[in-house]
């Protein structure tokens, strides 16, 4: 595949209004990295300004306005980023991955969605993650007041907590919590130099079908929801309906059971199913089967062997809104051979 065919990594940026996105879009442009990055900005209001307070480090800037990214210039989106292959092409710009930055009032789901349904993003762009900035300082209030702060949290592949040295210990400790009880699949960053940043922000590959963003096997909350609540423990407020949870089921898993679960599992909540993957042990394959998915676009391929004495086991993270968890949880333990055995 030439270089004008490889699909261009896609990183989006959102959090809610005043977490900090375009002073971390300054620290990746100014990151030792070596790759010439094309930004996408996202200003609601007829009159932007975000585009002038992008740093130099940017190969080309693009600015969308009139609306949020998320809803009323989609259109706008997609033609901008065709725009932007179609020039790279021609060699009028150079850039190496596109950055695209949300307004803080922007749910990232449609977005997301774009680069799966859009034939053309699909083939043109590849969504490598979607960072999520949470202010530390006014994150308690707006997760209780702004549904939109709980999706952004959700769809997150890294959560990123800035403004850190403003909020008291007692409000960070109670903060961290809760984005993990929104997203148990998310690593947990605190902003620090742009050095160590891009490290960890860059190549993320959320939306690769392996093994990375799943959690470690036999976490100590398999309902990362119901974690506090089990402890006595009074969680505060907040969009209790998104929540996130580890299903688990031991041993083999026979592929046609597997297939009517997950089947189900999108038919009937798809539209609540934020962001979900998994990975599976089916009996008679060597490979791992590993899923993923948003909503209704679902993927499935095998990834590496079982290594011999591995302990072959099943986990699916789901994220998502007034989703019956617990029933959920039953059924796919279900699926387990060794139980159908028993």
């Amino acid at each position: 595949m030439n270089p004008t065919t490889t699909p261009i990594p896609v990183t989006l940026l959102t959090g809610f209004l005043g977490a900090g996105k375009t002073t971390l879009l300054n620290r990746l442009l100014a990151a030792p990295h070596g790759q010439r990055t094309a930004v996408v900005e996202n200003e609601f209001g007829a009159e932007s300004i975000d585009g002038d307070l992008v740093g130099p480090g940017a190969s080309t800037i693009v600015e969308l306005s009139n609306g949020c990214i998320c809803c009323s210039v989609q259109g706008e989106l997609a033609a901008a980023l065709v725009d932007l292959a179609e020039r790279r092409d021609m060699g009028l710009i150079a850039f190496d991955r596109l950055v695209i930055e949300t307004t803080g009032l922007a749910d990232p789901g449609p977005v997301i969605q774009s680069f799966f349904w859009d034939e053309t993003l699909r083939d043109r762009y590849a969504l490598d993650g979607v960072i999520t900035l949470v202010d530390a300082c006014h994150a308690l209030s707006q997760l209780e007041r702004e549904r939109v702060a709980s999706a952004q949290v959700a769809y997150a592949d890294r959560l990123l907590v800035t403004k850190g040295d403003c909020a008291d210990a007692a409000a960070s400790s109670t903060l961290l919590p809760i984005l993990r009880n929104i997203n148990a699949r998310a690593p947990l960053l605190r902003a620090g130099t742009a050095d160590e940043e891009w490290r960890d922000l860059l190549n993320i590959g959320g939306f690769s079908l392996d093994e990375r963003g799943l959690p470690p096997r036999k976490p100590v909350h398999r309902f990362v929801r119901s974690a506090a609540s089990a402890e006595g423990i009074q969680a505060p407020r907040h969009d209790a309906a998104i929540g996130s949870v580890v299903l688990e089921a031991d041993g083999e898993l026979d592929l046609d059971a597997v297939s009517g679960f997950v089947e189900s599992l999108i038919e009937t909540h798809a539209n609540d199913l934020l962001r979900y993957k998994g990975i599976l042990s089916i009996a008679g394959e060597a490979r791992r089967l590993i899923f993923q998915g948003v909503h209704r676009i679902a993927g499935f391929d095998y990834g590496r062997e079982w290594a011999h004495g591995e302990q072959r086991d099943n986990r699916i993270v789901l994220i998502g809104r007034d989703l019956p968890f617990a029933a959920l949880q039953a059924r796919f333990a279900a699926l387990s051979l060794e139980r159908c055995e028993a």
